[in-house]
């Protein structure tokens, strides 16, 4: 059972108020149903969902109801569930805000009139034309699919009211309203309070996070360790050109030592150098110091090539 299933089957499951169920059906009827003067028909994947739809037609309306199962072969064998109202069709219809024919009156702020019942018409939605990726398997990505523009423009209108900020993409003939961003899709799945649902998605998110950090600290690891050695390979050469032309005698005895060592160690970062030498030899001795003998080692190195026009 894929994510996006077992998130629709939670939400059917969650018990809401009259208000919200009117918001929802709304959006449930507008996006889902088939209408004619004598008949609203439904149809559904997802028995958790018709049966969600069927008790709250009920609830609101107190109409009868013909439910038929279907057997459907295509890949493979699935049901699905058909429901008709045949009765109170143009009160239906009115009370959710709704054209017969199938033409929509698009719903304005006023009349979606506080944020329960615009979250309400946002999760009837998914019921119908909207997905959720599985975190686990890909990226963070929601969306809903509609066949007409301006319906793509209210929910996109709708969720950027909500803080839920959306884009909208045109795939062939139809117009995707999409959510890429792991907070933002968190946040939703948490309004629509399917908590078994935002526990899944979160457990998976900080383990993504704690990942990508690592991977992030290992990168920078690798990265310091990679710059160490290639300054140690240039300072060792540096020492051996000192010793080709005898010019070591020149420098203090503290500083032969670090030289020394540098040339042995010279994948060592300045911090294990000083400990090593303060280990082996007694002369304490940091970083600081280790960068001050070098910077000595440096300046009589350019300082002979300059003399010598190298």
């Amino acid at each position: 059972m894929s994510f996006s299933t077992r998130m629709k089957e939670e939400i059917a499951k969650n018990p809401i108020n009259r208000i919200e169920i009117q918001s929802e059906l709304s959006a449930i009827l507008r996006y889902d149903a088939k209408i004619t003067k004598e008949l609203i028909n439904l149809t559904f994947e997802n028995a958790s969902v018709a049966r969600r739809v069927y008790t709250d037609l009920k609830e609101l309306f107190n109409v009868p109801i013909k439910i038929t199962i279907r057997n459907q072969k295509r890949l493979r064998m699935k049901q699905i569930y058909i429901l008709e109202v045949k009765e109170k069709i143009e009160e239906i219809l009115s009370k959710l805000l709704i054209q017969e024919n199938n033409k929509k009156i698009t719903i304005t702020e006023d009349q979606l009139l506080d944020r329960d019942e615009k979250i309400s018409y946002v999760r009837g939605t998914f019921l119908v034309i909207g997905s959720i990726s599985d975190p686990s398997t890909s990226g963070y990505h929601m969306e809903f699919v509609f066949t007409i523009k301006k319906d793509a423009l209210f929910l996109q209108k709708l969720l950027n009211e909500l803080g839920f900020a959306s884009k909208i993409l045109k795939r062939n003939n139809r117009y995707m309203v999409y959510l890429k961003s792991a907070e933002v899709i968190s946040d939703i799945i948490k309004s629509f309070k399917t908590i078994n649902s935002l526990f899944y998605f979160e457990d998976i998110r900080i383990y993504r996070d704690h990942k990508n950090m690592v991977n992030r600290l290992n990168n920078c690891e690798i990265a310091n360790q990679e710059k160490t050695t290639e300054t140690g390979i240039k300072q060792q050469k540096m020492i051996q050109y000192l010793k080709e032309n005898d010019l070591l005698d020149l420098l203090d005895d503290k500083t032969k030592i670090v030289l020394e060592y540098r040339e042995k160690y010279y994948e060592s970062s300045y911090q294990e150098l000083s400990e090593i030498i303060t280990l082996e030899t007694g002369y304490k001795i940091g970083k600081s110091g280790i960068n001050h003998h070098l910077i000595k080692m440096r300046q009589l190195a350019e300082s002979h090539q300059e003399k010598n026009g190298l």
